[in-house]
């Protein structure tokens, strides 16, 4: 691999079968998006005429969609706080603490995405089942959580462990206590992850299915079981203009993260070159 790239003719295929292979993973994408604007009630692909029937539809007076997506969005909402909880606690616990088992916890964390999720929905329905809380927005906020607090987890885990630890040491050194070296410190310098593991978990929880299949109620439906109703039971053009409005919120998402890091990545850059024009002590007590 290392001798074709090399060569011209080695770069010019790789760069070939790299742009093959993304237009096949894109091209599921490009043809929803395309048929979100067909005036065929059978969304038909190429579209013979062009129209915004479907995403005015959505709206229309009788819509279930407004009442799903409201649902979805407040869902999404609550689940990504308790994710941020979650996460904060238990990268704070994992990287920052001589934490006892510490791989047995990680394993314990990270397990929900191990596990089947109709397994994890099944637990769920069972465990809510007998208090009465199906339908309720909490009991679907704590389900989605159990999916997306890993990821958020996972996320501040790897933005923790960039953070140079020598910004805390010489707060420490100069008296400030743990509380405020988190306020003043590291927390600051971890929100651009912790932003990113909110957006993250906003779509994870915004995405899910089978919990929401199993905890939702006839009152109260998420939006991907509005559509997954929609594409069983009956013929909704629809669906594909609320497919395209969700693959334009996820890029906008990921176009939002990699701003957030981008913007981010000068603050702790920033911090040291300061550290080392003042030369405060390290760890070892002589001046960096």
């Amino acid at each position: 691999m290392m001798e074709l790239r090399k060569t011209l003719a080695g770069r010019i295929a790789l760069t070939a079968v790299a742009t093959v292979v993304l237009l096949f993973l894109a091209l599921p994408i490009v043809v929803i998006l395309v048929t979100s604007f067909s005036n065929n009630a059978f969304a038909s692909f190429p579209p013979e005429t062009w129209t915004l029937n479907w995403y005015k539809a959505l709206f229309a007076d009788g819509s279930k969609w407004p009442a799903a997506l409201s649902l979805s969005a407040l869902v999404a909402a609550l689940s990504t706080v308790f994710s941020l909880v979650i996460g904060v606690t238990a990268a704070t616990a994992l990287v920052r603490s001589e934490l006892p088992l510490r791989s047995a916890v990680f394993a314990l964390v990270l397990g929900p995405l191990v596990i089947p999720q109709i397994v994890t929905a099944l637990g769920l329905f069972l465990f809510f089942e007998p208090a009465a809380m199906l339908g309720s927005p909490i009991a679907i906020a704590l389900g989605h959580t159990v999916l997306a607090s890993p990821i958020a987890v996972l996320i501040l885990i790897a933005t923790l462990r960039g953070i140079d630890e020598r910004l805390e040491d010489a707060a420490a050194s100069m008296g400030a206590g743990r509380l405020t070296i988190a306020r003043k410190i590291t927390f600051p310098l971890a929100a651009p992850g912790m932003i990113a593991a909110a957006i993250f978990s906003f779509i994870t929880s915004f995405d899910e299915f089978y919990i929401s299949q199993f905890l939702s109620s006839v009152d109260t439906v998420t939006l991907p079981v509005q559509v997954y109703n929609s594409l069983t039971f009956e013929i909704d053009p629809s669906v594909t203009a609320v497919s395209a409005i969700l693959i334009a919120f996820a890029i906008l998402a990921l176009g939002l993260v990699a701003l957030v890091r981008w913007l981010g990545s000068g603050r702790q850059d920033s911090l040291l070159s300061v550290e080392n024009t003042v030369g405060v002590a390290n760890p070892g007590g002589e001046a960096v």
